[in-house]
């Protein structure tokens, strides 16, 4: 796949994805990126930007728990807005994967 498709496709999923992995459980910034890096080849620069805009745009909140290895983290974790937005955003990439899936499907 060409890198320009590959980059987009990836950066259209990305607050999905992340939206995602918090409603799982709450977790920081670091460990977010290396999953994403793990299982989309998403870089970690990506990963700040965003978490500041879902903070500004109250999808996330956010709390500092002290770490016996370092300095205290910033975990983050999904407000009601946050789950509302993941749960609408998951039923559009639903919607929308299926529908690109059955125009694949119909391709010979």
């Amino acid at each position: 796949m060409p890198e320009a498709i590959d980059i987009q496709l990836k950066k259209g999923a990305l607050e999905l994805c992340v939206l995602a992995l918090l409603s799982q459980h709450e977790s920081y910034a670091y460990e977010i990126a290396s999953r994403l890096a793990d299982s989309i080849g998403m870089g970690e620069g990506t990963i700040y930007p965003l978490m500041r805009r879902l903070q500004n745009e109250r999808l996330v909140e956010t709390h500092l728990v002290e770490s016996s290895t370092g300095p205290s983290r910033k975990y983050y974790r999904l407000t009601e807005a946050g789950k509302a937005s993941f749960a609408s955003q998951k039923a559009a990439w639903a919607s929308f994967s299926g529908a690109v899936q059955g125009i694949l499907g119909a391709v010979k």
